[in-house]
This record gives structure tokens, C-alpha cells and sequence, in this order.
């Protein structure tokens, strides 16, 4: 009788393994997955090692909007990710000037960003780029110690992987759409 409650048990083992993995599986390579913020590019609003969940279903719905963090390829090299804020949509021109960020629409309308999570201005140089259809300008919160559009070019719309849903770890930061801001 003890060999067939272990074949009983192993036989159970398996279907629920099975059953676990067709669950969580088509959610971790189709809805949601982990991140972990390395580096100090988006300081102070996310911080090296902080544990994250990407939502990776909203963008098939809907495009990024303005003050999104989102999580991406880095273009240069696809086998990196990389997380920055959506600062230029497509069609619009994105211009700084003495750290001011300004964005001019494309029916014309112009606006500078209130951007009260950038503590660290830094001092880049002045600067004009026009966000083609299909690519966003996305900029890091600490400017100074950000590689982003500013430095490498714009960012196609594919290599977008999803926005940073929630801040899981440490517990004390834990929250809903960490650090995004809709304007």
C-alpha cells in the first residue's frame, strides 16, 4: 500500500505543477514581470535595487503618455533594460533650455514641464529634437547621471517593454504606479 500513495502523491505532484504552470506562465511572459532598478539615473524616484513590477499589457491598448516610467531595450543594445520617464510623444518637438524642458504640440501649442521629481538639474547644453512618428524622447530624473535620449537618440515604440506598475521592495517605498505623473 505505501507504493501506491507515493505514486498517488507524485502523480498528484505533477498536476499540480502542470496546472501552476500554465497559470503563472502565460502572465510572466505576457502580463507582468520583474524588475530591478540598477543605477542611479532615476534618483530620487527610484533608487538602485528597488524591486519592481512591469505591466506589460496597457501599451498594447494604449501608447505611453507624457510622465510615464516606463522600462525598455535600450536600443543601442537590446539585451540591456533600461527605466526613464516618457518626456516627448510622437510628433512633438522636445527643447531644453537652461534646464527648462519645453514641449511644442504638433497643432502648435507649447508648454514647459513642471517637473517636481527632478532634483538633480545638472547643467547639459541646450538642445531641440523632433520625436518622429513611431519613437518617444524619454529623459532620466537624474539628469546629470542619465544616459538617455538626450544622449543616444530617441526611443522606438518596440523596444518599449511596459510602465513600472509597482514598487514591491523595500516594503517602506512599496507602491501603485511608482513615480508616474500625467500632465
Amino acid at each position: 500500500m505505501p507504493e501506491v500513495q507515493r505514486e498517488n502523491f507524485f502523480t498528484e505532484l505533477l498536476k499540480f505543477i502542470v496546472i501552476a504552470a500554465v497559470i503563472v506562465l502565460p502572465i510572466r511572459f505576457f502580463v507582468a514581470q520583474p524588475f530591478i532598478v540598477s543605477g542611479a539615473s532615476m534618483d530620487p524616484t527610484f533608487q538602485n535595487g528597488q524591486y519592481l513590477i512591469v505591466d506589460e499589457l496597457t501599451y498594447r491598448f494604449e501608447p505611453p503618455q507624457r510622465g510615464d516610467v516606463i522600462i525598455f531595450r535600450y536600443p543601442k543594445n537590446p539585451s540591456e533594460f533600461f527605466i526613464k520617464r516618457v518626456i516627448g510623444l510622437p510628433g512633438e518637438t522636445v527643447s531644453i533650455h537652461d534646464n527648462t524642458v519645453s514641449i511644442q504640440e504638433p497643432d502648435g501649442t507649447s508648454m514647459a514641464l513642471a517637473e517636481p521629481y527632478v532634483v538633480n538639474q545638472g547643467d547639459g547644453p541646450d538642445a531641440t529634437y523632433t520625436v518622429p512618428p513611431g519613437e518617444y524622447f524619454v529623459m532620466g530624473d537624474n539628469r546629470p547621471e542619465s544616459s538617455d535620449s538626450r544622449v543616444w537618440g530617441l526611443l522606438p515604440a518596440q523596444n518599449i517593454i511596459g510602465r513600472a506598475d509597482v514598487r514591491l521592495f523595500p516594503i517602506a517605498s512599496a507602491s501603485i504606479l511608482p513615480g508616474s505623473t500625467r500632465y
